[in-house]
């Protein structure tokens, strides 16, 4: 026998998942060659192959490790069959392993049935250990045709995706996604379509040949170094298994980052055609197996069209084609103000001084209001940072359950009023990454020409996971804006006011941390002097900025509009009505300025408002033409529109899968799990009277309500760039 000192499978695995990259990386170029419009070529498409392969090493890396951690799994027994101390030590950390994908994936919303089969697998695993004694497939003759059987699957799985991603992209020009699935509800009908529509014959034997040569030398190479046997020590042993078990969690990671490498990444190459190149089948599909039914309902979004078409005041409805489209027509000034957007973490109403919270968190702020135009019974449409960028950005409330749609491939292509500011440069700052929730796709794909700065592109110093300091990004974002000669837009988005609620030691001696009674704090919002102080932070941030802005050149043209990302569940006390604490308000109150001394002058709003109404009417406030093709408002429209309630924001808590209106007068909301409703005041904690009209009330809030929602759900789908949001 051939001694080698190197261990039989890290050689077979490594040769294995080469003949896998290879594979992939030459259906990329065939990918390439036929699809590639004429302008494209292989050198100017080279920044998308070498990301396609970053991509592709992700999933081979991922397709070798698994059967690499159970292949170095064996029992050594002692005398009377007990396990070893070694071994009783690796079942002790497999089960932990075990557990704790468990709760990872859990953690990730998977369902009930993807939690089963993982469960299952992991059951077999162990009954397969204890079965064989030795996992390894070279030192067990069961282990080898377990382990042959795992890669045959995966070679006729991955060809077969392959083939189908060929033809689902030449008929959809989009990458295979998940939603193929559901076709199997119409199997017939699906498979009639299948047969008249594709070369099937031509197919299944490219998926044969495929396999055949794959498979062949996957089997080849392990019958090559099956007869060698190990002679080196044990150690040496172990430290190579460590080694590449590393490298091939590196390999799953995709990059060396607080964030792994997600098919966001591929559109910030900002071209379509570059971005479906880089992607492959399998990222597609196991990207978007968790959105699969994603999806619609056309017939209750045409049922429920008139009433939105209504209170949308749309200007030629139209409820064959769903037309959502309002255009707003404007002379442009002479010298075009800038828009900057500031996204506020966890801005919380109640906790803030514009209500009178007696621990008078936010001074500066509340003085802001006081010389800006104030809306303060604005409301997110869900909870979650993600889902308030999605709504800011876009104008649709995040519906999408129980995940947020900014890591939903399919609703990558959103139409946004941010391109209709013709002649501005657009900017986005964070301090931290864009690649948190998948948020890049959803900036780099839709806003063209976004310069994206995120914590590497700063000198100033990372302070925590969500990057630099709040104080430090306005800093940050002040010296690139000062410096712009044309009109800009831009988004500044903050992240201090949240765990680990870190103040950096550089503004201590400036920013003096207060410290309350435990029960002082509880009963004004608050449950630690951590979480205070970083809401007095971004208090500070915010006054840092504007008073560094006001000494440049741009601040006496620019409108500044700050808003909360959402609110933080708790106990408003006697600040707000109980529909607030009952009802989950504190959650999606935030407040919403729109600020501008030499544009603007002040004025306080008591009117309810949304956080989608931002766009439509910061950009009638600077004078730009725009269309509007999802639903949000201007808060700033004279037009009288004919509706019960004029003033009106959708609600939506993705935590219990809640929909729901808040009025000025009124709070209704449904659970869509249970079916339990709630219709209370919002101005008091007084009991509804029963009366007709408010029984009357309570039914078009019910409308309403389910109106929103599956209005949203469509323009989810159907809100795309080159289409206007119409099909």
């Amino acid at each position: 026998m051939k001694k080698t000192y190197f261990p039989r499978i890290i050689k077979w695995m490594f040769f294995t998942a080469i003949i896998f990259l290879v594979f992939m990386t030459i259906m990329r170029f065939v990918f390439f060659l036929h699809f590639r419009p004429a302008q494209y070529t292989f050198s100017n498409s080279l920044n998308a192959f070498l990301l396609g392969l970053n991509f592709d090493t992700r999933i081979v890396c991922g397709i070798v490790l698994f059967p690499f951690l159970v292949g170095n799994l064996h029992l050594v027994y002692k005398k009377k069959q007990r396990l070893s101390v070694g071994s009783i030590f690796e079942l002790i950390i497999t089960i932990l392993i075990m557990f704790l994908l468990m709760l990872f994936i859990k953690k990730g919303h998977a369902s009930i049935g993807i939690m089963t089969f993982v469960g299952v697998l992991f059951a077999l695993i162990l009954v397969w250990l204890f079965g064989t004694k030795n996992c390894n497939p070279f030192e067990n003759k069961v282990s080898k045709k377990i382990f042959k059987i795992y890669f045959f699957i995966i070679t006729i799985s991955l060809v077969f995706l392959y083939a189908v991603d060929f033809e689902h992209f030449d008929y959809l020009h989009q990458r295979l996604d998940a939603s193929v699935l559901n076709y199997t509800q119409d199997a017939k009908i699906s498979m009639s379509m299948v047969w008249e529509t594709y070369p099937v014959f031509t197919l299944i034997f490219l998926i044969i040949i495929g396999t055949s040569i794959f498979y062949w030398l996957i089997n080849w190479y392990f019958k090559k170094v099956d007869p060698a046997i190990y002679r080196g020590h044990i150690v040496i042993k172990i430290l190579f298994g460590f080694l590449f078990a590393i490298i091939l969690g590196i390999g799953v990671f995709g990059r060396i980052n607080q964030y792994p490498l997600r098919w966001s990444d591929a559109f910030a190459l900002n071209d379509d055609f570059k971005a479906n190149l880089s992607l492959n089948p399998v990222q597609s599909f196991l990207s978007t197996l968790e959105f699969r039914n994603s999806t619609f309902d056309p017939e209750k979004v045409k049922e429920y069209y008139p009433l939105m078409a209504k209170y949308l005041n749309i200007d030629h409805p139209d409820s064959t084609h769903l037309n959502y489209k309002r255009a707003h027509e404007a002379i442009a000034p002479a010298n075009p103000p800038n828009v900057v957007i500031v996204i506020c973490e966890s801005f919380s109403a109640y906790k803030s001084s514009m209500w009178g919270n007696p621990l008078n968190t936010t001074p500066y702020f509340n003085q802001m209001c006081k010389d800006g135009i104030f809306f303060d019974r604005c409301f997110t449409p869900a909870y979650g940072t993600a889902r308030g960028v999605w709504a800011v950005i876009t104008g649709i409330p995040d519906v999408e359950y129980p995940n947020t749609s900014s890591r939903n491939p399919a609703y990558v292509d959103q139409h946004s009023i941010i391109n209709d500011y013709k002649g501005y440069d657009k900017y986005y700052f964070i301090g931290g990454s864009s690649s948190w929730a998948n948020v890049r796709g959803l900036l780099t794909n839709n806003l063209k020409g976004l310069h994206l700065y995120e914590e590497e592109d700063y000198k100033s110093k990372i302070v925590d996971v969500w990057g630099i300091s709040d104080k430090r990004l306005f800093m940050e974002a002040n010296k690139v804006l000062k410096e712009q000669k044309k009109p800009f837009f831009a988004v500044i988005q903050t992240s201090d006011n949240h765990r680990p609620y870190t103040i950096p030691t550089e503004d201590k001696k400036e920013f003096s941390l207060e410290n309350y009674p435990v029960d002082s704090l509880k009963k004004y919002g608050f449950y630690s002097n951590e979480e205070l102080n970083a809401f007095r932070y971004t208090d500070f941030s915010f006054q840092k900025f504007i008073e560094t802005a006001k000494k440049e050149a741009y601040f006496n043209n620019t409108i500044f509009v700050f808003v909360g990302d959402h609110g933080i569940r708790g106990d408003a006390g006697d600040m707000f009505p109980k529909a607030w604490e009952i009802d989950g308000l504190t959650t999606e109150h935030v407040p919403l300025l729109f600020y501008s001394p030499a544009l603007l002058s002040p004025q306080r709003f008591g009117k309810t408002c949304s956080q989608l109404d931002i766009l439509p009417s910061v950009s009638a406030l600077a004078h730009i033409s725009y269309v509007n093709t999802t639903l949000g408002k201007n808060l700033f429209d004279t037009v009288q529109n004919n509706v019960r309630f004029k003033n009106a924001a959708f609600l939506f808590d993705p935590n219990i899968k809640q929909i729901g209106i808040a009025t000025d007068e009124y709070c209704y909301v449904h659970n869509l799990l249970s079916g339990k409703e709630d219709f209370r005041s919002a101005k008091n904690n007084l009991p509804l009277p029963q009366t007709a009209q408010v029984e009357t009330d309570k039914k078009e809030l019910q409308q309403l309500s389910q109106a929103y929602y599956e209005t949203a759900r469509y323009m989810l789908l159907n809100n795309k760039k080159g289409t206007l949001g119409n099909k």
